[in-house]
């Protein structure tokens, strides 16, 4: 049974898809099969994948408004070399519409429900904000992963984070829970980083990822060239904590089985 995971931060810029697009990549070269949702409307994760938000001929809107099924949605080409729910500025557009429908936070749990099992692992790249669309993936999703950097502000974002995925569980989700927590950005040299990282470590235990994404070019340069950073260098360090994080996931999976 395919395990699915949002992907879900409400302050921007800490790398969220970065990590969608990253995490999937490496679970897929492990030979899984593995899905990526993008619903943020930027539709970065998109274009990181190798397709372009503006060609394709059906998106997440299909999926969430038209109820398209979902193999007539996806995308199977991708750098990657995982699935691909594409996005562009009309899923700004669903985000509207779902607002006149009825049960509008299980519209993407109902679109999935027939093809969970055809994938090992379904990541969803969420919008940074608390929307009806990152809703609709919580709903949908078994666990949350929180991508975060490791300052004071993130702190604060967290906590407001950890209140909605629990107010969503009681409500909408029983078995929401979160997956881990992901230190991203991280620079060693910076003192902030270090205490916060603590705090973490301090609050949350084992939820922390022993894996932290470093700050690296690569990272960053990656997604100008429409691919993943294993594919763009393998040998970067950003690369190799990507491929480290799909390891650490493999290998708690393993432990729950």
């Amino acid at each position: 049974m395919g395990k699915i995971i949002a992907i879900a931060n409400q302050k921007g810029g800490v790398g969220k898809t970065t990590t969608c697009v990253n995490i999937a990549a490496s679970i897929a070269a492990t030979k899984r099969n593995v899905l990526v949702i993008d619903l943020d409307p930027q539709g970065n994760a998109t274009m990181g994948s190798g397709v372009d938000k503006y060609e394709v001929a059906h998106s997440a809107y299909d999926l969430l408004i038209d109820e398209l099924p979902l193999d007539q949605v996806v995308q199977v080409e991708t750098t990657g070399g995982y699935h691909l729910i594409a996005a562009n500025s009309d899923v700004t557009a669903a985000e509207v519409k779902l607002m006149e429908y009825f049960a509008r936070e299980t519209r993407l749990r109902s679109a999935l429900a027939d093809y969970k099992d055809n994938y090992d692992y379904i990541f969803i790249d969420c919008p940074p904000s608390l929307n009806m669309l990152t809703v609709n993936a919580m709903t949908a999703a078994d666990s949350v992963l929180i991508p975060m950097q490791c300052e004071y502000y993130a702190l604060e974002g967290l906590t407001a984070l950890l209140d909605t995925i629990s107010k969503l569980a009681s409500v909408v989700n029983s078995g929401l829970k979160i997956e881990g927590i992901l230190r991203t950005m991280y620079d060693p040299r910076n003192r902030l980083c270090s205490d916060v990282s603590d705090q973490l470590k301090k609050h949350f235990g084992e939820k922390v990822y022993r894996t932290i994404i470093p700050r690296n070019i690569r990272l960053a340069e990656a997604p100008s060239f429409s691919t993943p950073v294993m594919y763009y260098d393998k040998n970067s360090t950003g690369a190799k904590a990507y491929l480290a994080l799909a390891a650490e996931i493999l290998r708690q999976e393993e432990k729950l089985e």
